[in-house]
């Protein structure tokens, strides 16, 4: 009895122990199930379905690749709020961040007398030593500064050939500044005329690579004003300049000011030059425009010193004493004052005229009869279209009982003033004279020509045109041979000298240096090279890098003396040319020179034997050692 006793107690026991294990494991199935789907439906809810959830036992594990951070860090939030946080387990990642933005690239390269530096951020690609030996080249002694960074990122698109126009453009540009970014260039620079800034705006633009952005700002002297002139007007249609002149930018700001409180609208013209015979030109002519403006209407002209002041016909008498005499004791030193209170006069009387004046600076007036409002919109539109929309100001005024010819003959007229460079035509039912002054020595053939051609056989004219040399556009412009010949005339008188054995230019030859300049400035774009030559004493590798040097540095003079050399060589030819026998002290002197030979097509190429190459590949380097004496103090 207590052996079975003892079997059923220990049969129960492992019952209900194998009882309880079951139970167990049915319970953490289903806290592992639970967890899983609790925590899974949570994330698909809040738009999180890249995360993955696995549960074990009590923990829950988050794989999967998060969005960014934040997603992360909001996913183990979510989680945690389903089961304990104690029980998430974090095996999440995140997505890598997108690259940062490469640096912005940019350089600035500027040049003077000093030499060139180039400054800013480019990328690794950029062959930063290709450009700084270029630069090299061509301000020879000068110095080349190189403070451009370099970051390793792709070049964007542009910046290489906007790169490359700025170096360019900067070997041109003996004073000049060029600012590069990709696709854009934008350069300031000094030209030496009007004339010459017009040719580097061309020749940069012709230059400029398709997709690139240029913006050029070139400066250029002053223009030389003579005479110093101004004309200002006030009658029936307004107030204008028909001529304005300043000698500072000051001067032009207060006379344009006073134009303005005086009733000229719109955007006036005056420019800003040299040779104002006061430095109180400026006070004087605010006074002179007042006066006409207290006159209400007249004019007054400016011719240097000279002061012209006509009031309008029939202007009050007693006033005009006053202003005139008010303007008389108020105008500085130097300027005479002339004044004039014409008679008024019946417009009908006398014969009917048209007149049509070319000032100096290109202002245009139309004045007197025209038979209609046809012709004066029709030669109103003429004269615009051929000395420009801003220039011609017309108060032509509408008459009956005008010839039939009239519009024919007015248009003529206007033809023939457009040959001149200041004049007047003047149109009467009977002739048509035309007057003035031209830097065309045809001239008056061509207008003969043109007046016999449109107005018929038999018209009567007259024709007063003055031939000027000081207006002809090509007059004292040499031709390429003569301006070779007559730099070779220069070196005759003064020869280029060098310190003994460099490429230094002896004091004693500047002033060659400064006749030369002053030759090819007149003498403009040249297709010119600057040879350097030594005599046959010393190595020869020695002798030609010593002319190069030489032959450079005349290229460098020259525009320190702001000659443009865009179109200039320097080529150093060693002894290979010897113009004189080298075995005497006279015929080595005779071979140590400086010539300036213009490049033909049929010029003859260096003998190979002379160049660096050759020299090089025949061993005999300026380093190689050589039992010969050399003779730098005579080179």
């Amino acid at each position: 009895m207590r052996l079975s006793a003892l079997l059923i107690i220990s049969l129960t026991f492992t019952a209900a122990a194998v009882v309880s294990l079951v139970a167990a494991n049915f319970s953490v199935k289903l806290i592992e199930e639970t967890s899983e789907i609790g925590v899974r439906d949570a994330l698909d809810d809040n738009a999180m379905t890249w995360a993955e959830v696995q549960a074990d036992g009590l923990q829950v594990t988050l794989s999967g690749i998060a969005p960014t951070e934040a997603i992360r860090f909001r996913a183990l939030t979510t989680a945690g709020s389903i089961v304990d946080a104690a029980r998430v387990i974090d095996e999440m990642e995140v997505e890598a961040q997108a690259a940062l933005a490469a640096p912005r690239f940019s350089a600035e390269v500027l040049r003077n007398d000093s030499g060139i530096t180039i400054v800013g951020l480019a990328p690794t690609s950029t062959d930063r030593v290709a450009n700084v030996k270029r630069f090299t080249e061509v301000v020879g002694d000068a110095e080349v500064t190189d403070l451009l960074g370099a970051a390793d990122y792709p070049a964007p698109p542009g910046w290489e050939e906007a790169l490359a126009f700025a170096v360019s453009a900067i070997t041109q540009l003996p004073q000049a500044t060029a600012s590069v970014e990709a696709g854009h260039v934008s350069i300031t620079a000094i030209s030496d005329s009007p004339e010459a800034k017009a040719a580097i705006e061309a020749k940069l633009r012709r230059a400029a690579p398709p997709n690139l952005t240029l913006v050029m700002d070139i400066a250029a002297p002053r223009p030389v004003i003579t005479p110093f002139a101004l004309r200002f007007g006030i009658d029936e249609n307004g107030a204008r300049f028909d001529a304005c002149s300043a000698d500072t930018e000051e001067a032009r700001i207060r006379i344009l000011a006073t134009g303005t409180r005086a009733g000229v609208t719109g955007t006036a013209r005056c420019t800003v030059g040299l040779g104002v015979p006061s430095p109180n030109w400026g006070k004087a002519v605010t006074q002179a425009i007042e006066a006409v403006q207290r006159l209400e209407g007249g004019s007054v002209t400016f011719a240097d010193a000279d002061i012209t002041l006509v009031a309008l016909p029939g202007a009050d008498q007693a006033l005009f004493d006053r202003v005139v005499g008010e303007l008389e004791t108020s105008l500085p030193e130097v300027f005479a004052l002339k004044a004039k209170l014409p008679k008024v006069e019946d417009p009908n009387a006398g014969p009917p005229e048209f007149t049509a004046t070319l000032s100096p600076e290109g202002q245009v007036q139309l004045r007197g009869r025209v038979s209609d409002q046809t012709l004066r919109e029709l030669a109103d539109s003429y004269a615009k279209a051929r000395f420009g929309s801003d220039k011609v100001y017309t108060a032509a005024r509408i008459a009956e009982n005008l010839p039939g010819d009239w519009t024919p003959r007015v248009l003529t007229g206007l033809e023939a003033l457009a040959a001149l460079n200041n004049g007047a035509v003047t149109v009467t039912p009977d002739s048509l004279s035309v007057t003035g002054n031209t830097g065309n020595p045809d001239a008056s053939t061509e207008i003969a020509s043109l007046l016999s051609d449109k107005l018929g056989e038999g018209a009567d004219y007259t024709i007063d045109v003055a031939y000027q040399e000081k207006l002809d556009p090509v007059l004292g412009l040499p031709t390429p041979d003569e301006c070779e010949a007559e730099i070779g005339e220069v070196l005759k008188v003064g020869k280029i000298n060098f310190e003994p054995g460099s490429a230094t230019i002896d004091a004693s030859a500047l002033g060659t240096m400064d006749d030369i300049a002053e030759i090819l400035k007149r003498c403009g774009d040249l297709p010119l090279e600057i040879q350097g030559h030594t005599d046959s004493q010393g190595r020869e590798s020695m002798n030609l890098a010593l002319s190069q040097s030489r032959a450079e540095s005349v290229l460098n003079e020259l525009r320190a003396r702001r000659v443009l050399t865009g179109s200039f060589n320097a080529q150093g030819y060693g002894e290979a040319t010897p113009i004189a026998d080298n075995k005497t002290e006279a015929g080595r002197e005779a071979n140590r020179r400086i010539e300036f030979k213009l490049i033909r097509p049929d010029t003859v190429a260096v003998p190979e034997e002379t160049t660096l190459e050759s020299i090089a590949e025949s061993g005999d380097t300026p380093e190689a050692s050589d039992a010969e004496g050399t003779s730098d103090e005579q080179n």
